[in-house]
């Protein structure tokens, strides 16, 4: 029986190469766009001012830090240059080998945070654009049982706004997450508190701008190659239509070609569903590690 190609782990490559080739790093987060303009040559830019703004709300002092869902290992390496200790969990077997090779002195636990075994205790569980991946019900009352006396729990990530009714009603939109008021009831009901809390959605929303530009120009290249092949090829056309069929349906199709020559994708949009949030939590007194 013939592999299945695992799609995942070849777009993951493609993509962190990519940005690697533009950045120098391979952060996989969004930029943070006040006083930048925003072209792909700031990319790197934005991306560091979004990390120095996430380590401002770092507690004092040397921490013991889970990283959950920590991407290719590029904040790890930071916050291990920063005297830290970090323990990274990242379910994805290839990113797992760029967290091992990125984040040279970090544990690296390749698994979900649901199925994580570890016990802490942590002074910092930190979810840097992954908190939206996990059930409420399981995020939130796991940090409580892993972290230490006086731990903190930090997250940056989309949540979405009342106006979001779901992929029926608007197609697909940029962002995602959880629902606002939804959070906030798991956070109280887990025992935590809001130590500190910061909406940059205006300074990140660009991002999805940048994005969309990228994926316009593929989509332009690759009509402009398919027409002219269907001009003067067109056995070869029909014969390049019937192998992508074999590997993607109808409706991915039009999916993708949507997200490359689409505009629907947009900041302002994400503005409408969105809430970009860095919050600081921290147990409730009387309900310690």
């Amino acid at each position: 029986m013939a592999k299945k190609i695992d799609t995942q782990a070849v777009g993951l490559d493609v993509g962190l190469a990519f940005i690697r080739w533009l950045t120098g790093a391979e952060n996989l987060h969004y930029g943070l766009w006040t006083g930048l303009e925003v072209t792909a040559g700031n990319l790197r830019a934005a991306q560091e001012a979004y990390t120095a703004r996430l380590f401002g709300y770092l507690p004092k002092g040397s921490l013991r830090i889970l990283d959950i869902g920590g991407g290719a290992g590029e904040t790890a390496k930071k916050l291990l240059a920063l005297g830290h200790q970090v323990e990274i969990v990242v379910p994805s077997p290839f990113l797992a080998a760029r967290c091992r090779e990125t984040a040279q002195g970090a544990t690296v636990h390749e698994t979900t945070f649901e199925a994580f075994q570890g016990r802490g205790p942590f002074d910092l569980c930190l979810f840097s654009e992954s908190f939206q991946y996990i059930p409420l019900t399981e995020s939130l009352p796991k940090c409580a049982r892993l972290l230490a006396e006086g731990g903190q729990v930090l997250i940056a990530d989309c949540f979405r706004t009342d106006a979001y009714r779901g992929r029926g009603a608007h197609g697909p939109q940029p962002g995602g997450g959880h629902r606002v008021a939804a959070f906030q009831a798991a956070a109280a009901g887990a025992g935590f508190v809001v130590l500190a809390e910061e909406d940059i959605t205006d300074a990140v929303a660009p991002s999805i701008d940048l994005e969309q530009r990228f994926f316009n120009v593929l989509g332009h290249g690759i009509t402009r190659i398919s027409g002219e092949i269907r001009g003067k090829r067109p056995g070869a056309h029909w014969a390049l239509a019937r192998i992508i069929g074999l590997f993607l349906s109808r409706t991915r199709r039009e999916h993708l070609m949507q997200r490359l020559t689409g505009t629907s994708r947009s900041a302002e949009a994400f503005r409408i569903y969105n809430r970009y949030r860095i919050v600081g939590l921290g147990r409730r007194s009387g309900q310690g590690g």
